[in-house]
């Protein structure tokens, strides 16, 4: 239904309305259609206040119904001639990886905005998920909006809190109280990881958000053959009984079918729809059909060098940088060169990037079917469609070797040995793997620019390019814009193309300024040419950070790789920098620093830096990576030792779910087996790529745990369970020290040994010592489940989901017992070298300018 009246109506039909450049009223300029009164009167808003008043009756009541004169509010509806809006996403996608740019993975739905539209080759991310997605959808910087980093990294302060305050009220909500129908499809990475339980609160899911619709998954990354998927705030199993079924066509066909249902239903409502599939983050999951497709065309047959030699090459020949951009040698101190590869790591990489760019291609594809629906409808002349290539450079999450099992490098294995990556050569981008690929392949990506994901500093970390198209005002078909835009312009650009305001108020509260800048002005051809805007802008992340200036750029020199993020953090990440200059006027590429020519210019960029971190909240700075995966947070276990359930119930995320990484624990199950004997799980958290379950097999008791799916540990009672009551109980002590160590730049306390018990009915039926635990996290897009197993199970070799308990459940204690540091431990630490989570002490940390 369409909002309800403002508070200032026009009284009169034909009210004169101003024009914006764009063709489109601006709301300020109230227009009504219809009688006042009637229930087909419609009504535009000032929108300086969200939720706009409820207006003054307008009828007449008298004592009975016949003598008295309803009056309806009118519905309220966006200007005239306001533009349907379609804001596309991609992920993890560096400025080399569409055909657009000069790519050799085909995107021809990206090649058809930009040759109906524009193309933009000076556009920036925060060089982070999350961090980009809450900049684009407030138009705030990513401190600004309390993200700072990712959710699941998150710390108690403003800028890295991962709640975006009220103050900012996002994109969606504005069109919403506007009149539009708003929805979100895909990636949301913006609900804080400790409020993505169903117990809420719901203000932070896209639907509190201001989208009244989303169909998507919470998180950074999901397996695309068994998602984490809701629609709206209900978990949701579409993929149960479809074997093939695949996320990446499963919410565009949920998109063209929202489309259709409102054009039937309300056809002339605009629409906003954000739309963010997980590609081409990792795990890479197309389906078989484009793996045959991409394998087909023989794309990476010559190595990442030439691959990087191909795109720059393409993207000179389409124009799209500079003919004197100049690309830096390869770095063969951070990346082997393609030809000192063995033939099994050639083999193995190949497949890797042909899984990448298979997954990348389907995803443009089916993002083509959800804009021809548009176009089907008559509606794609009057729709803005913002295709953005990536919200950070390409990862190399994967490290140097690739892997396939991402959550193996967020547990601090980012080396794995090609030969036992091999086990799942066959397997590469099927369900049975959780794959990521060689940082060979993303550093070419990135071309014609350096460095990943992660990397703030570089602009292989927040370089990215963007197509627009709206066929009824751009005309400049196929044209290219160089203007230096950022991630937060896009809110601005939308509200001026909509003629609709920044509100000044939302529920009451007085809302912070945008900050971004529109870049409107470039769709007119007469501004092809014209200055960029956006003058200043500042980067940060992990404690790498630059300063953009008028064509300026002043940067840190990257002091550590994506996949280097388990050791000890820069301590002074604002001042131990070697700080570099780049003329961008000059040097598209970043690629000649002329810092040692110009130190007045530096210190003067630095200064500014300073003032724009304390103005948008990047204090204080914090360089660690690994060690604020396990900072406290709260959640709804927050300050809990003891957890006490009594009936089955699953789907509880790992941020709002008992942590036992790194402690002792004890679980307990009272149950109950009836005659004929029981099995099914009784408590997992994790799945397939990691995580533990406590269950029972052929009637047996197990507690077994997956090792990042290269080892699992099971302890299993000797004997099936007899029918009637009994105490099932996993007890596990912990060696190391704990979190506490992360205190002093320290991670010894983490992923230590330590010797875990299974007792039935009070006796040891089974003993067994773990030289290592997981340190940092279970598989994020697994949940806490009990009493059956949701998505992907901790060991296929046992049993298969749901596995339900057919047992009685009685009750299940879940017992953590928390390391502490002792005044000994203490004193060790504070004069310790500092130590990464294998134990090697490091090294890697970059020492002060020089």
């Amino acid at each position: 239904m369409y909002s309800r009246l403002s508070g200032h109506i026009a009284c009169a039909l034909g009210l004169a309305t101003a024009i914006s450049l764009t063709g489109v009223a601006r709301a300020a300029d109230v227009q009504t259609t219809g009688t006042p009164g009637s229930a087909g009167a419609t009504t535009t808003i000032d929108g300086k206040q969200l939720p706009t008043p409820d207006p003054k009756f307008g009828g007449v009541i008298k004592d009975d119904a016949l003598k008295s004169k309803a009056w309806w509010a009118p519905r309220i509806v966006p200007p005239k001639d306001a533009p349907n809006v379609l804001l596309i996403i991609t992920d993890d996608a560096g400025f080399g990886v569409p055909s657009t740019f000069g790519g050799v993975i085909p995107t021809p739905t990206m090649d058809r905005i930009a040759n109906d539209g524009l193309r933009f080759n000076n556009f920036h991310s925060t060089a982070l998920c999350s961090p980009t997605r809450a900049a684009l959808i407030t138009g705030r910087n990513h401190h600004s909006a309390g993200f700072g980093v990712i959710s699941e990294q998150s710390t108690g302060f403003p800028g890295y809190n991962s709640i975006i305050s009220k103050d900012k009220a996002t994109i969606g909500r504005i069109l919403l109280d506007n009149g539009y129908a708003t929805s979100w499809f895909g990636k949301d990475h913006n609900t804080p990881a400790f409020e993505a339980s169903q117990a809420g609160p719901f203000d932070q899911w896209p639907t509190g958000m201001g989208f009244e619709y989303f169909y998507g998954f919470v998180g950074g990354d999901a397996n695309q053959w068994q998602p984490n998927l809701f629609r709206n705030t209900t978990q949701i199993y579409p993929f149960e009984g479809k074997p093939g079924w695949n996320l990446v066509t499963g919410m565009a066909d949920d998109a063209i079918d929202y489309l259709n249902r409102l054009n039937q239903t309300v056809p002339d409502k605009p629409f906003f729809m954000k739309y963010a599939p997980g590609a081409t983050h990792a795990p890479h999951h197309p389906t078989k059909e484009w793996v045959e497709k991409i394998s087909a065309m023989h794309l990476f047959d010559g190595g990442y060098n030439k691959l990087r030699d191909q795109i720059f090459e393409n993207q000179k020949k389409l124009g799209v940088i500079p003919q004197d951009t100049q690309l830096e040698p390869w770095p063969a101190n951070v990346l082997k060169n393609w030809d000192d590869l063995k033939p099994e790591e050639k083999k193995l990489f190949i497949k890797q990037a042909e899984i990448f760019a298979a997954y990348a291609a389907y995803s443009d594809h089916e993002i083509g079917r959800v804009i021809q629906t548009i176009a089907d409808m008559g509606k794609l002349d009057n729709t803005l469609i913002i295709y953005i290539n990536g919200d950070n450079g390409t990862s190399a999450e994967g490290g140097p070797l690739g892997t396939p099992n991402e959550v193996a490098f967020f547990n601090g294995i980012n080396e794995m040995p090609v030969k036992e990556q091999m086990k799942w050569y066959d397997a590469w981008g099927t369900e049975q793997t959780y794959n990521h690929m060689s940082a060979g392949w993303s550093w070419a990506f990135d071309t014609p620019f350096t460095w990943f994901k992660q990397n703030a500093s570089k602009l292989g970390g927040v370089g990215q390019n963007m197509a627009v198209s709206w066929p009824a005002h751009i005309k400049d078909k196929g044209g290219l814009r160089d203007q230096f835009m950022h991630v937060i312009d896009v809110v601005p650009t939308i509200l001026e193309v909509t003629g609709i305001p920044a509100p000044e108020t939302v529920d009451g509260i007085k809302q912070a300024p945008i900050e971004g800048t529109s870049f409107a002005y470039t769709f007119d051809k007469k501004n092809a040419n014209a200055s960029s805007r956006h003058k200043t802008q500042y980067f940060e992340m992990f404690g790498q950070w630059a300063l953009y200036n008028d064509g300026w750029l002043l940067s840190t020199k990257v002091n550590r790789a994506p996949w280097e993020a388990f050791g000890a953090a820069n301590p002074d990440p604002l001042n131990n920098q070697v700080l570099e200059l780049y003329d961008l006027n000059k040097d598209f590429s970043q690629s000649n620093d002329i810092a040692s020519q110009n130190p007045d210019k530096v210190k003067q960029m630095k200064k500014l830096f300073v003032a724009e971190a304390k103005k948008y909240q990047v204090f204080p700075m914090d360089a660690s990576v690994a060690g604020r995966l396990v900072a406290p947070r709260p959640n709804i276990t927050a300050g809990r030792t003891e957890f006490t359930y009594t009936h089955p119930m699953v789907g509880l995320p790992q941020g709002d779910s008992p942590s036992i990484l790194n402690s002792s624990y004890t679980i307990t199950a009272d149950i109950e087996v009836p005659e004929g004997g029981a099995e099914g799980m009784i408590l997992t958290s994790g799945g397939r790529f990691a995580g533990y379950g406590f269950y029972l097999l052929k009637g047996k008791p197990v507690f077994l745990w997956n090792l990042i799916d290269l080892k699992r540990i099971k302890w299993e009672g000797p004997d099936a369970l007899a029918p009637g009551k009994h105490v099932v109980e996993f007890d596990f002590k912990y060696d190391g020290l704990g979190v506490g160590t992360l205190a002093f730049n320290n991670m010894t306390g983490l992923g230590q040994s330590g010797t875990g018990t299974l007792k039935v009915d009070g006796k040891v039926v089974d003993t067994k010592a773990m030289q290592r635990t997981l340190p940092m996290i279970l598989q994020w897009d697994e949940s806490f489940d009990i009493g059956s197993d949701t998505l992907t199970g901790v060991n296929d070799a046992d049993y298969l989901p749901a596995f339900a308990l057919t047992a009685k459940l009685n009750k299940l204690t879940l017992k953590v017992d928390r390391p502490t540091l002792s005044e000994d431990d203490v004193k060790k630490l504070e004069n310790a070298e500092a130590i990464a989570v294998d134990g090697r002490p490091i090294h890697h940390v970059q020492p002060g300018p020089q």
